[in-house]
């Protein structure tokens, strides 16, 4: 059994969740002490307890340890299975980051799989549905997987309540992905979702953004959308010929739009300004499925702790080494060899 301290690097979920994706796909058991021993609530929350529990659905594994708050959890995979799954998170814990735990898996199947999904869609720690169906999921499909998306309702924190549903597609094996540059620019806009909270907000939020970047009023687009609760959620999406970027803002009550706005914009600009295709968020989404393919190469900007930490996990689990390496400036290449 393979002992992995959940108290290294960044100390966060994603060492459990890709522990649990890679153990499903190469059979390895292992066990996570000091689980999330980074974090402010260290031990399993509702949203890590479910990946756990997913992953065991899938999989036939016997678990220990997997209750909420536990430290320790032990998982022993049995065989794959497709099929049809729901997953509730039962709080406004990342769904997001429930299906990314079990879709590495489900992609060597022998047999489709339709996944219903209810939680949070749109939460500050995690990928949101639109990242995950613009950003992440379009680069799969470019390494041959066929992975189809749809959300029926957005869940914001604290209330979430979203329910979304995916399928998936079996895949042999994935091809391996190289994006040194990220193309010409396709589109660019700027959409601001508000649920049971003024519409005005949204508006500010755009075009607030649309100022600072020196866009057009054109690429502003405020929505209301239907969530169980209030939520609000700002996106900047650049839109490349080989990959597209989104970074998101959130409201949060005593915070004015146009402060919301103005931290989005800053992230933007960084990217923009380091010249670099794929931004640190898509860098560390990316590793796991390059890993399985067996090879390639992204240019990124700095790699952050996650990233390495995520890295450090992989390396745990398959016959793969990654170089990281400074390019120039904040561009970085990171190679699966």
């Amino acid at each position: 059994m393979l002992i992995i301290d959940g108290s290294q690097g960044e100390g966060g979920g994603q060492i459990l969740r890709t522990a649990l994706s890679l153990a499903m796909i190469t059979g390895t058991p292992f066990r996570l002490d000091n689980v999330r021993a980074g974090r402010r609530k260290p031990g399993l929350l509702r949203q890590h307890l479910t990946c756990v529990k997913a992953a065991a659905e899938i999989s036939g594994a016997k678990v220990d340890g997997a209750v909420l708050g536990s430290r320790s959890v032990s998982f022993k995979p049995g065989a794959i299975r497709g099929g049809d799954y729901t997953f509730a998170v039962g709080s406004a814990g990342s769904s997001t980051l429930v299906f990314q735990t079990v879709l590495p898996a489900l992609l060597r199947a022998a047999e489709p799989s339709r996944l219903k999904l209810s939680g949070g869609t749109h939460n500050p720690s995690a990928p949101t549905f639109d990242y995950l169906e613009r950003v992440f999921l379009p680069q799969l499909a470019r390494m041959g997987a066929s992975v189809g998306v749809h959300l029926g309702q957005a869940g914001f924190y604290p209330a979430g309540g979203g329910r979304w549903s995916a399928t998936i597609e079996p895949v042999a094996q994935l091809t391996p992905l190289v994006i040194d540059s990220a193309g010409a620019l396709v589109r660019r806009r700027i959409i601001a979702d508000v649920a049971n909270v003024g519409f005005d907000v949204a508006r500010r939020e755009t075009h607030k953004a649309a100022e600072l970047m020196s866009w057009p009023v054109d690429t502003c687009e405020p929505r209301t959308v239907k969530s169980a609760g209030p939520g609000n959620v700002v996106a900047i999406e650049i839109a490349h010929e080989h990959v597209t970027e989104i970074f998101t803002g959130f409201g949060e009550r005593g915070i004015a739009a146009e402060t919301v706005a103005a931290s989005t914009v800053d992230d933007a600009r960084a990217y923009l300004a380091a010249g670099a295709p794929v931004g640190p968020h898509l860098a560390d989404q990316l590793l796991l499925p390059l890993a399985l393919a067996g090879g390639g190469s992204f240019v990124t900007m700095p790699p952050t702790q996650h990233t390495r930490t995520n890295i450090a996990v992989i390396e745990k689990f398959l016959p793969v080494t990654f170089a990281v390496e400074q390019i120039e400036g904040k561009r970085w290449r990171i190679v699966v060899e």
